[in-house]
């Protein structure tokens, strides 16, 4: 902990040093702001021309879907009859090479070769299908050799009978994948497991050659994706970047001016928090959970609240993003744990009774969180296990998945919370290797209300028992969310419904009440307090004995 005059004293010597960084710092954003904007712009570009090149491929395919009614209705019927009209509709299809009638397994009928009898699997290996087909194949009949595109629609009588049309692929390309630029170097055509290039033909989609595929898209119609291969949107902008500096040293030279006239308006919010960290300003608050197996309180979140005297009650909303903002989160981090730890006296006294903490990414670097750990926590004996609580929305270093291991051998479980709101959601279940899931809110909201979102819940929730992580569903505020948690596995519950945070001075008689209240209602008698400690549906236990057996290496 800091001392107040400590840091007063260090604001006013920071200060130049302070208008120096924003300098630099103005420099590097501006240049950063001007890279990312024409990194998007390029992004753009790529996107509207793979999405140009989808509609156009679907605008082609789409007239022969639309015919192959027509075509089924011709199978059957003798060549002689309907030659003359497979010829007319190959005709009206542009890219067609030829269309082919197929009657129990043997083509009969060609627009190009009139009548025939050759088995169809002679000439495509792959048919008949029992499914519409759009794949890739070699011309066996007119260009022997050729690449072409074959797309095939069995009767709905027979399988062995049925239409294929035989579709000009290099005529394809040369109409819809030749655009090129700086952005672009190649663009392929990918049909199942085969790609075709105009330039090289059809390959395995695994080896195609050139620069990395940067973008692609599906059609929504058609078994199909285009490929945009190229140095990619952020080469390019690195490219052009040098030409932006001047702007940048201009908007460097302003924000300087602007920072020195307003540091110390600026840098006040940063200098309350430390002064309130000093002065213990900030309390130490919790929030129930409860296991929706035995309906019991097994453990807590530790919240924080802040009634700063000089300017009243702040949200958390506002001095957490500040904290962050100005790095401070680390040191309130760690009041956290010296608080709590000052107050484990107020929680039961069970190794199954969890508590849980947040903790930023930033915390995890150099060992510092481990250290605070043993300064503070382990420092303490405590009974109750630990639960480090990391939002998904953080950034780990490399590395930093050492430090998971770390406090797994200690004992510490780790959580993730705001699960699925952020952009590395199983980056982080590889490396850190998590206890539990925290549902984030927003999804418990959606419940009943929006089915896209109702639908990543039950994903979420499916992929955490795959794994046999414990899943907490956060916000809880309405008896049909519960339910619906409950009859999805979910293992816990935390939010307004069950029970609102309070001063941690106060859990021990909203406990005893709880527990009253439970037995009133001829709830489950608690035999042992925390019973989400034990396995949950097979999944793994928030008590001890999660840790792992021996020390991680170095």
């Amino acid at each position: 902990m800091q001392n107040a005059q400590k840091v007063i004293s260090t604001y006013r010597r920071k200060r130049i040093l302070v208008c120096l960084a924003v300098a630099f710092l103005t420099l590097a954003v501006t240049l950063t702001i001007r890279f990312i904007s024409q990194r998007s712009q390029n992004q753009q570009r790529i996107q509207t021309v793979t999405r140009n090149m989808v509609i156009a491929m679907d605008n082609i395919l789409q007239p022969l879907a639309a015919k192959h009614a027509t075509l089924l209705s011709m199978v059957g019927k003798p060549c002689q009859d309907v030659h003359l009209e497979l010829r007319k509709t190959a005709a009206t299809l542009q890219t067609v090479r030829s269309i082919i009638l197929v009657q129990s397994g043997m083509a009969y009928c060609s627009s190009i070769f009139g009548p025939r009898h050759v088995a169809i699997h002679q000439l495509q290996p792959t048919l008949p299908a029992v499914n519409p087909l759009l794949a890739f194949s070699t011309d066996n009949s007119l260009l022997k050799g050729t690449p072409v595109l074959i797309q095939w629609y069995p009767s709905s009588v027979s399988s062995a009978d049925g239409a294929l049309l035989i579709i000009n692929i290099e005529l394809l390309g040369e109409l819809i994948l030749k655009e090129k630029s700086s952005l672009i170097s190649d663009i392929s055509l990918t049909v199942g497991n085969k790609s075709f290039l105009s330039d090289v033909g059809v390959v395995a989609s695994d080896r195609l050659p050139g620069l990395p595929i940067i973008y692609r898209q599906s059609s929504s119609q058609f078994p199909f994706t285009i490929n945009i291969s190229g140095p990619g949107a952020s080469a390019v902008a690195l490219e052009e970047l040098p030409a932006e500096l001047p702007l940048a040293l201009m908007f460097s030279l302003l924000m300087t001016g602007i920072a020195w006239l307003t540091t110390a308006g600026r840098m006040t919010f940063s200098r309350e928090i430390t002064l309130g960290i000093a002065a213990h300003e900030f309390e130490v608050w919790c929030q129930p959970l409860q296991d929706l197996r035995t309906q019991e309180c097994c453990g807590v979140e530790i919240l924080l609240r802040w009634n700063n005297p000089r300017r009243g009650n702040i949200s958390p909303d506002v001095f957490i993003p500040i904290a962050e903002g100005y790095n401070l989160i680390v040191p309130l981090t760690r009041y956290v744990i010296a608080e709590t730890a000052r107050r484990l006296h107020y929680f039961p006294q069970d190794a199954n009774f969890h508590i849980g903490i947040n903790v930023a990414a930033r915390h995890f670097s150099n060992g510092e969180l481990l250290r605070d750990l043993h300064t503070y926590w382990f420092s303490a004996n405590p009974v109750q296990q630990l639960v480090v609580e990391l939002t998904e929305r953080d950034v780990l270093r490399e590395g930093d998945h050492h430090m998971a291991e770390h406090l797994h051998f200690k004992g510490v479980q780790l959580a993730i919370d705001d699960f699925g709101t952020g952009n590395s959601s199983l980056s982080w279940l590889e490396k850190l290797r998590p206890d539990v899931l925290k549902i984030d809110k927003s999804y418990t909201g959606a419940i009943g209300i929006d089915g896209v979102n109702a639908t990543v819940t039950d994903m979420i929730i499916a992929l955490a028992h795959r794994l046999k992580i414990v899943t907490i569903a956060e916000g809880v505020e309405t008896q049909e969310q519960k339910i619906y948690m409950r009859s999805h596995g979910v293992d816990l519950l935390q939010g307004y419904y069950y029970a609102r945070p309070l001063p941690v001075e106060d859990f021990p008689r909203w406990l005893a009440e709880e527990k009253h209240r439970l037995a009133a209602t001829g709830g489950k008698k608690q035999t042992h307090t925390g019973e989400c400690g034990a396995r949950v549906g097979g999944r793994r236990a928030l008590g001890r004995g999660g840790g792992a057996k021996k020390p991680p290496p170095g």
